[in-house]
């Protein structure tokens, strides 16, 4: 074969490798995950009202002044008959504050949606939402956070604040469920998705601060992380639209916090 006749010979394409198809489905999964999640907004959600010369949206002023009282009222324990009230963080306590959050978290801002605003609690997270996606985040969350925690839950100060609460799995289980699942209707459904339609995703970041500083009295390495920790759970709420998944992680993060550190010493 000439020279020529060589050069004229086409060449046979390279089999295309396994390479660009992970990295195409590798995209679409980071585009899927990071995926923007519709929440159409309803005139009411917009509405505004004039407090002297402020113009104010009406629901997410409504939803930011009942969530303040909300977590006023559970600090200072305002509706515990004064003979219950015990400071030492043993289960009881525990678990009647738990009862406590939902009826303030839960029922009121509930009746605050349903009555007042005549909205539907789906709107709020009150729902499965994205479910696959919310299962499988929630799973992988608390296999990334059960080393981490297991490392920091013997430092003396998460034993001393975390260990007295401690009584049997399934009672401590039973009141991490009530008081946590309470804290992100509140925190992340009722206040964040109402913020997220007023002022729109940075209502995320915003709903985060409440959360922080209802950590005040907690172990320094636990508050100082909370920040982070917020916006993953206001993350999940976002992209799942429910609260379900992140009360699922958090109870369970917060109970093998209180396994650890009341058995590590």
């Amino acid at each position: 074969m000439t020279d020529r006749e060589l050069a004229e010979t086409p060449v046979a394409a390279e089999p295309r490798g396994q390479a660009p198809r992970l990295g195409a489905w590798a995209r679409s999964w980071l585009r899927s995950l990071v995926g923007s999640p519709a929440y159409p907004v309803d005139p009411a959600d917009r509405r505004e009202f004039e407090f002297l010369g402020l113009r104010m949206p009406r629901r997410a002023t409504v939803v930011i002044t009942v969530m303040v009282l909300a977590v006023i009222f559970d600090y200072s324990r305002t509706f515990f008959p004064r003979e219950l009230i015990a400071f030492d963080r043993n289960p009881g306590m525990q678990r009647l504050q738990a009862l406590d959050r939902l009826v303030l978290f839960v029922a009121v801002p509930l009746l605050v949606v349903l009555l007042g605003f005549r909205d539907r609690p789906s709107r709020y997270g009150f729902r499965l939402g994205d479910w696959r996606w919310g299962l499988g985040l929630a799973i992988a969350g608390c296999a990334v956070m059960t080393p981490i925690v297991l490392a920091v839950a013997g430092a003396r100060d998460f034993h001393d604040y975390y260990a007295p609460s401690w009584s049997s799995l399934p009672d401590v289980l039973a009141t991490n469920w009530i008081d946590l699942f309470s804290a992100e209707f509140l925190f992340r459904g009722f206040l964040m998705l109402a913020l997220i339609r007023a002022i729109g995703p940075i209502g995320v970041l915003v709903a985060t601060l409440p959360f922080v500083f209802s950590h005040l009295t907690k172990p320094d390495l636990e508050l100082l992380s909370t920040l982070a920790g917020g916006m993953a759970y206001g993350w999940l709420t976002w992209r799942t639209g429910s609260i379900l998944w992140g009360a699922l992680a958090h109870t369970y993060i917060l109970t093998l916090v209180m396994w650890a550190a009341a058995t590590h010493l």
